[in-house]
């Protein structure tokens, strides 16, 4: 290669691995390379949206997987830090708090590098959307139903993982505090 094709890389994660004369199998780009798409066209509208941050991280990524030894450390360390993000989000499902947003981080990142992980967050993400789309389309006495439903499903929640967790009974101080005050 030439000073003059050296001085300028190419874009896009998976080519500047290539110009640094690392092998990156195709199989291996996972999210964020080339061909990840898997559709034909659009990718170069895809590589102008993604912004350069997420463009740094692809080409990172790349350069990573591209070594052996450094595609094994990635994979366990995806699998530990997104399995270390899901389990602490199971942990506060039950408690006030986004229990349910950290399943889906955690999640996300495991979609760094497992297939299993995208389209399962693929998956969520339809359905999440899809369950917006519907209560935004109903009336808005119907919305209140729903919010209220929620509001004491999240309440009933809480009650329960203080009684059953802290041995701490609201109904029954509340109960208490009205009788005597």
């Amino acid at each position: 290669m030439d000073a003059t094709a050296r001085s300028s890389p190419p874009n896009g994660g998976g080519r500047a691995a290539e110009w640094r004369r690392y092998a990156v199998p195709k199989d291996q780009r996972g999210w964020g390379g080339p061909d990840s798409s898997g559709a034909g066209g659009g990718t170069a509208v895809a590589e102008r949206r993604r912004g350069r941050f997420r463009q740094r991280v692809g080409t990172t990524l790349d350069l990573i997987r591209a070594n052996p030894t450094g595609r094994v450390a990635l994979k366990i360390f995806i699998s530990i830090a997104g399995a270390l993000v899901v389990t602490i989000g199971i942990a506060l499902i039950p408690l006030p708090g986004p229990g349910w947003l950290l399943v889906i981080a955690g999640l996300g990142i495991w979609a760094v590098e497992f297939h299993w992980a995208r389209r399962l967050l693929a998956f969520t993400r339809g359905h999440v959307q899809g369950w917006t789309r519907w209560v935004t389309s109903r009336s808005m006495p119907v919305r209140f139903v729903l919010g209220s439903a929620g509001l004491v499903f999240v309440a009933a929640v809480v009650w329960l993982s203080l009684k059953y967790s802290f041995g701490i009974d609201l109904v029954a101080r509340l109960l208490h505090y009205l009788a005597t005050n």
